[in-house]
């Protein structure tokens, strides 16, 4: 089981963004099913879905009609970050949709004043929250910058393929730029390899070459091929909801503990 959250109205709210410009990866799912274990442990979380294509909001049964305000508006300035929460089916969870308008708020930022600052500045208008997981897009965009700005950590899922390490450092390479001009707090939170399959030997080198590489900042927890992973988010539901008994639910719940682990220490400047 998770380990219980030490929620406090006093502990400030962490931000973490769940980031990395290739799709296809398993970083939806990450969002939505790490969230869903780590409000189990009676953590209050929200959800931000900034990926124009709202995969995290279908994934947690939020249907389109029930996404007219969302973090489109939120970006550009139209509403507050509070009147955009919707409820979720799952206690403790909660979610920023996304819209279609989403794909165009880029170019509508262009030339407004602190654009990279918006989303930040909307997330410390709401409070009440342990902790909010921010769905990037798939680029290294302006959406994803505004993410990276307002977060405190990032979490890169990796998916367990050849091209793996190339692409990540790109990633990190952008984080420390975001870091020197924007956010001089940001920090690599951890990264969690997915799609793990135990019968392929690319999965165990390229899971050797990545902890080879960042140490101690790969989870130990792997995220494995799943069918059930794969079938949940067509019933809208994260996978711990559907079959909570599954390899992935069971590899999410193990995630969820590592990564609370690791924001205590943060906490407690360990």
């Amino acid at each position: 089981m998770v380990e219980q959250s030490d929620s406090s109205s006093s502990t400030p709210t962490r931000i973490i963004a769940i980031a990395n410009q290739k799709g296809g990866v398993g970083k939806t799912t990450t969002a939505i099913n790490l969230a869903t274990a780590m409000a189990a442990t009676r953590a209050k979380v929200l959800v931000i879905d900034l990926d124009p294509q709202g995969n995290a909001s279908t994934g947690l049964g939020i249907d389109r009609a029930a996404r007219a305000i969302n973090s489109y508006h939120v970006l550009i300035g139209e509403a507050p970050l509070a009147e955009s929460v919707l409820d979720t089916e799952i206690p403790g969870l909660w979610l920023v949709p996304s819209g279609v308008d989403l794909s165009g708020a880029e170019i509508e930022l262009v030339e407004a004043e602190r654009r990279e600052n918006r989303l930040r500045e909307a997330i410390g208008t709401v409070s009440g929250y342990d902790y909010v997981l921010i769905d990037c897009p798939p680029s290294l965009n302006l959406l994803t910058l505004n993410a990276l700005v307002a977060a405190h950590a990032v979490m890169v899922p990796l998916q367990c393929e050849f091209f793996a390490l190339e692409g990540i450092s790109h990633l990190v390479k952008t984080i420390e730029l975001v870091r020197q001009a924007f956010n001089p707090t940001l920090e690599l939170q951890g990264i969690v390899l997915t799609m793990f399959d135990k019968r392929n030997n690319l999965s165990d080198m390229v899971a050797n070459d990545v902890r080879g590489y960042f140490g101690d900042k790969v989870y130990k927890t792997v995220i494995p091929r799943n069918v059930r992973i794969s079938e949940a988010p067509s019933h809208g539901k994260p996978v711990l909801i559907y079959d909570v008994k599954s390899s992935g639910s069971e590899a999410y719940i193990h995630l969820a503990s590592e990564v609370l682990k690791r924001e205590r220490d943060i906490r407690a400047g360990v």
